[in-house]
């Protein structure tokens, strides 16, 4: 999906570019996703253009589904609102962590933008960048991936009725090949960064079917999951970012 580990772009326009080309496969798995999206929201009752204005402002697919589960059930806004919370909580750790990754002494306003940017894959893309992220490279996928993703919700409104269940279903399936072309290349180069992948794989699957935890959301599963995870790859495997830098 990516050559980051092997060419560091030089200046912000440099990372811009590789931030739109990085994000034409995110893009595409976001308007096949966000076409059955389109469907739920035609079902719930809401029209194209206020589908693609929430598809523009939140790029958020659980939390899309949570809020349209709630229109279609005609409750109140402070429910939707409250719901929409809780199941994003987990863009609050993704947020946390890419903050962490900016140079010191970047701009606040960049650290502003970058939480309307933050997404599962945006962010997986962002992390993946050597050394401290350049928000100009988070922008330039953004640019791309959110008009995929508005675009597929808006189309899906449109003419999503007209296609049969079965191959508006198979659409999904574009989201989990672009996760693996964003986790297989760094865990194929590190065999540690594979080694979590799959506990990660195997814990999920866990938490999944234990029969006290599988009653959590699935989004405070994720944050629960992450906390756990990512302290003890830090703890085993502390990373230094100017080495990492230099790779």
């Amino acid at each position: 999906m990516s050559d980051m580990g092997k060419t560091v772009p030089a200046g912000r326009r440099g990372w811009f570019m590789r931030g739109l080309r990085d994000g034409i496969p995110i893009s595409m798995g976001y308007f096949a996703v966000a076409f059955t999206l389109g469907i739920t929201a035609k079902n719930a009752g809401l029209s194209a253009l206020e589908s693609g204005v929430m598809s523009l402002t939140m790029l958020a697919s659980a939390g899309q589904y949570a809020a349209m589960t709630v229109i279609g059930a005609g409750s109140s806004p402070a429910v939707m609102i409250l719901t929409t919370i809780i199941v994003n909580l987990r863009y609050l750790l993704m947020s946390t962590a890419l903050s962490q990754k900016l140079k010191k002494g970047e701009k606040f306003i960049h650290r502003l933008l970058l939480a309307y940017c933050v997404t599962d894959e945006i962010f997986a893309v962002s992390a993946a960048v050597p050394g401290s992220l350049c928000p100009f490279y988070t922008y330039g996928v953004t640019l791309v991936a959110a008009p995929g993703w508005t675009a597929g919700t808006v189309l899906g409104v449109l003419v999503g009725t007209i296609l049969p269940v079965r191959a508006s279903n198979a659409m999904s399936v574009a989201l989990y090949g672009m996760f693996l072309a964003v986790v297989i290349p760094p865990a194929k180069r590190d065999r540690f960064i594979g080694g979590v992948v799959l506990c990660s794989m195997a814990a999920s699957a866990l938490f999944a079917a234990l029969p006290l935890v599988r009653e959590i959301s699935s989004g405070m599963r994720i944050i629960i999951l992450t906390l756990i995870i990512a302290s003890a790859a830090a703890l085993l495997r502390p990373v230094d970012p100017e080495k990492e830098g230099e790779q």
